[in-house]
């Protein structure tokens, strides 16, 4: 504890230069704040933040008196002019987001962008992150992952973005609210057969849970026990096995809304690594069990 506090009274002691700073903060636990993260907050000019309610608590906690101002994407447009002015004043400026690491699933892209654009420093301070803590607790793959971020919340288009990825060779990182965690549990089942499912909620909080099975047995469980908190989903990466019927059909029925028959049989074809014929045939009984429409059932080579 004695030489924690030496480190924090060294790094106070030392000269902030001017710049953008992109400061982690705790995702639950406020033990995981960084003795740099500290330092940084309490020499900044001015902090940057979504919520300053919110981030008003974590300064309190810290006995930090810093000034606060919001920078969210209903302000973004107007704050980032005003912040670029600050930092050719040679300004300390900070960024936080309400929890875990800026930009992610955040804001703050755009102001990052323009700031490194018109030649300031950008300083990244690396803390919590709740797609990183759930990725190394779930026992998937870590060695290749994909980031997802939030998939879109209308059925149609959040199969269609789960088509894309059902065969990245990758663990997929995904983050959900609690109120569409069943929903879309249910299309990973659909759209992506039998995966490696790991749910994360609340992680570094007083109820951190995590729950592996099967896509659809944790829809089951995502819709019976109405889970709340932050959700992140894990999928685990595709793996070389026989792909389900079920599988094409559910990739056929997204992608005939696009294209034809024979167009669809040969993209999933390629993209599953199946025989034509086999994807095209389910297609011809897709087609049939709907009501075939004129000129869809033209043969594929």
């Amino acid at each position: 504890m004695h030489r924690g506090g030496q480190e924090l009274e060294r790094l106070m002691s030392k000269p902030l230069a001017g710049g953008l700073y992109i400061v982690a903060t705790p995702i639950g636990n406020l033990g995981d704040m960084t003795l740099r993260a500290l330092a940084t907050l309490a020499r900044a000019d001015v902090i940057y933040c979504e919520d300053t309610r919110h981030s008003r608590n974590l300064l309190n906690h810290y006995a930090i008196a810093g000034q606060l101002r919001p920078y969210h994407e209903h302000n973004g447009a107007r704050a980032r002019p005003r912040m670029l002015a600050e930092l050719a004043k040679g300004k300390r400026l900070v960024l936080i987001a309400d929890a875990g690491t800026p930009l992610i699933s955040d804001p703050g892209f755009k102001l990052v962008r323009e700031a490194a654009a018109a030649g300031f420093d950008v300083f990244a301070l690396p803390g919590p992150s709740a797609a990183l803590a759930a990725l190394v607790s779930a026992g998937l793959p870590t060695d290749s992952f994909f980031f997802a971020g939030f998939l879109p919340s209308k059925q149609t288009a959040r199969r269609k973005r789960l088509v894309e990825m059902a065969l990245f060779p990758s663990t997929l990182v995904i983050y959900e609210a609690p109120s569409r965690l069943a929903a879309c549990l249910a299309d990973i089942a659909a759209m992506m057969g039998a995966r490696e499912i790991v749910v994360a909620r609340e992680l570094t909080k007083l109820h951190e849970e995590l729950r592996r099975g099967s896509a659809a047995e944790l829809a089951a469980w995502a819709a019976e026990a109405a889970a709340r908190g932050e959700m992140v989903i894990l999928v685990g990466p595709a793996a070389a096995a026989v792909i389900a019927d079920d599988v094409i059909r559910a990739r056929l029925e997204v992608a005939l809304e696009d294209m034809s028959l024979r167009d669809a049989a040969r993209l999933i074809a390629d993209d599953l690594k199946l025989a034509k014929r086999r994807v095209y045939d389910l297609g011809l009984k897709l087609q049939d069990s709907r009501g075939r429409e004129p000129g869809d059932c033209q043969e594929i080579d």
